[in-house]
C-alpha cells in the first residue's frame, strides 16, 4: 500500500491515464476492424477510405504512447499491402 501522498496520488493517477489509453486503444482497433471487414468483402474502395482514416489514428497512438512506433508501421503496411492486392 502507498504510505507517501505522492505514491498515492500516482496511483490515482495512473488509474485515470489507463481508462483513457484503454479507451484510445479501443478506438484504433475500431478502425482498424473497418478496414479488415472492407477488404473482407472485396469493397475496394470502401476499404482505401477506412484506411486513408485509420493511418491518423494510428499516428496519433503512437504520438500518445498507445503503441510503439514500429507496431503502427507494420500494421499501416500490411493493410496497405492487403488493400493494393484488392
Amino acid at each position: 500500500m502507498a504510505n507517501t501522498p505522492q505514491a498515492k496520488k500516482r496511483i490515482r493517477r495512473n488509474e485515470k491515464r489507463a481508462d483513457i489509453n484503454g479507451a484510445r486503444l479501443s478506438r484504433i482497433r475500431n478502425f482498424l476492424k473497418k478496414v479488415e471487414v472492407a477488404i473482407e468483402g472485396g469493397d475496394k474502395d470502401g476499404a482505401q477510405a477506412a484506411l486513408k482514416a485509420a493511418q491518423p489514428e494510428l499516428a496519433r497512438g503512437v504520438a500518445r504512447g498507445v503503441f510503439h512506433k514500429n507496431t503502427a508501421a507494420r500494421k499501416m503496411s500490411r493493410l496497405t499491402k492487403r488493400v493494393s492486392t484488392l
